[in-house]
């Protein structure tokens, strides 16, 4: 825990700050200055769009997991291993090299950048969602599901009152780690969106390249952190209470 909380305590203390010169050890001056020219450059929109992008990439990353996971780990699937391994190929290819080589096609296409964006960061999330849900369909009795069908249960009153409260563990994991490919990718979305699309690492990364702009950025570094935590939290929270 000390390790992971250790590279933010020099972020928060920056987004804190309105003067921190060397040699000093501690802030000159405190305030929230980073923090207003943020809201005043679009931070708010960037946040918005952030959120939107990784709501759709979760939306459509996690279903695509759910059907290739319950394939992999439940049924009879020819080829199990070269289906496998094209599941988990985008992981293997440099985000950038993709994103440079499709920026022109989508161009040509006229494809909108929001659209185009969350299509590419869905297919580099499915790999993720297809992990967790082939684990968690690898630790699921089917045979729940075939005394609910023999008893009568329509196929929506098994996924709802069967599959949901069994699988929700992960379920909510898969679809923490699509949105967390939405929410945190600049590449895609700088080369793809083409500055059209501005979302919070791409912000950050703008006031990042210069020079004295490190409240600012700090301040909207530790604003971006705060959403995926309390994400993580309620994922723990849902984990917990189906242990």
């Amino acid at each position: 825990m000390a390790w992971f909380a250790l590279p933010l305590v020099p972020l928060v203390l920056w987004a804190l700050a309105n003067r921190w010169a060397f040699p000093a050890v501690l802030p000159q001056e405190w305030g929230l200055r980073g923090a207003r020219t943020a809201i005043e450059a679009g931070a708010g929109s960037a946040f918005v769009a952030s959120t939107l992008l990784g709501a759709c990439v979760a939306a459509l990353a996690t279903p695509a997991g759910i059907l290739a996971g319950r394939a992999l780990a439940l049924h009879r699937v020819p080829g199990r291993g070269v289906v496998a391994a094209l599941l988990l190929a985008p992981l293997a290819f440099p985000p950038f090299a993709v994103a440079m080589g499709l920026d022109v096609l989508f161009l040509r296409l006229g494809v909108p950048a929001f659209p185009g964006v969350v299509l590419i960061l869905t297919v580099l999330a499915i790999p993720y969602t297809t992990y967790v849900m082939r684990v968690g369909f690898g630790a699921y009795d089917v045979r729940f599901e075939e005394e609910a069908r023999v008893l009568g249960a329509s196929r929506w009153f098994v996924m709802l009152h069967v599959q949901g409260p069994l699988l929700a563990a992960p379920v909510a994991t898969a679809a923490f780690l699509a949105f967390l490919v939405g929410w945190t990718d600049y590449i895609v979305t700088l080369l793809i969106g083409g500055g059209r699309l501005v979302t919070v690492p791409v912000l950050v990364g703008s006031y990042a390249s210069g020079t004295g702009n490190q409240p600012i950025t700090a301040a909207l570094s530790v604003g971006a952190v705060l959403p995926p935590l309390l994400l993580l939290v309620a994922l723990l929270a849902v984990r917990g209470r189906r242990s």
